[in-house]
């Protein structure tokens, strides 16, 4: 990792956690914050954010949601604005996970105007990228990468409001991940692509994040890379010690 950039390691609990539970986990994620060398964030379910958020005040432990709708308010039945996540202490959202591409059909036209909206109530979108394992297999993973780029990052994106994060689809919870030097080739296409579309300040200061089956026994690998800057991690944000296990291979 390049060292001007500084890591993120940003924990997604996707749809986990009661009050409870999350205000345990969140306190034992902050008080292990300040040993590790770079920034904490943890993205609970939007009913736990203000749990979270309590609970991790005066550490240097981030909150985040997971989603977000473009629009600041109006009759949008289940949604969230960029708005009320601030309001309920966010600093980041995650826009265009593959779970949200997926499962509610999201286009990257739709993952843009979420991340202006994010950019709008002055948090960092986490803009996810990613190819499935058929679109892989037939050699197409750059291109859809690069696609997905090209229609999800608005044109106002920054180093300072954006994080960009690369997860093969095919590697989100099933335990296998690509090799060190496919991410490393992933990550470096991604960060030329920007530069052509964004410029030399936006790909250079950028962070870029690897997301998929992240965990301790995999993550120094990972970490070492040089166009990772840190990781979007799944299940083993769910168990402090796992996390800050990963964070802890930051350098």
């Amino acid at each position: 990792m390049a060292g001007k950039r500084t890591a993120l390691i940003a924990g997604n609990w996707k749809m986990n956690g009661l009050v409870a539970d999350a205000a345990a986990l969140a306190g034992a994620v902050a008080a292990g914050a300040g040993s590790v060398n770079c920034e904490l964030l943890v993205c609970p379910p939007a009913v736990l954010l203000t749990t979270v958020s309590d609970a991790s005040k005066g550490s240097k432990l981030a909150v985040g949601g997971q989603d977000c709708h473009a629009a600041v308010s109006g009759a949008h039945t289940g949604d969230i604005s960029a708005e009320m996540l601030s309001d309920g202490g966010a600093a980041y959202v995650i826009v265009g996970h593959s779970e949200r591409r997926a499962d509610h059909g999201e286009a990257d036209t739709d993952i843009c105007a979420k991340a202006e909206a994010a950019h709008r109530a002055g948090l960092v979108a986490i803009v996810c990228v990613g190819e499935t394992e058929a679109q892989r297999d037939a050699g197409q993973a750059e291109a859809i990468v690069g696609g997905q780029l090209t229609g999800s990052l608005p044109a106002g994106a920054s180093a300072e409001n954006t994080v960009i994060a690369y997860e093969p689809v095919w590697a989100i919870g099933t335990g296998r991940t690509p090799t060190a030097q496919d991410v490393q080739a992933m990550h470096n296409h991604m960060r030329t692509h920007v530069r052509d579309s964004h410029g030399a300040a936006f790909s250079d200061g950028v962070r870029l994040l690897y997301g998929g089956s992240v965990k301790p026994e995999n993550a120094e690998e990972l970490m070492a890379l040089a166009d990772v800057d840190g990781a979007l991690v799944g299940g083993a944000s769910l168990k402090a010690a796992d996390f800050l296990a990963i964070a802890g291979c930051c350098r």
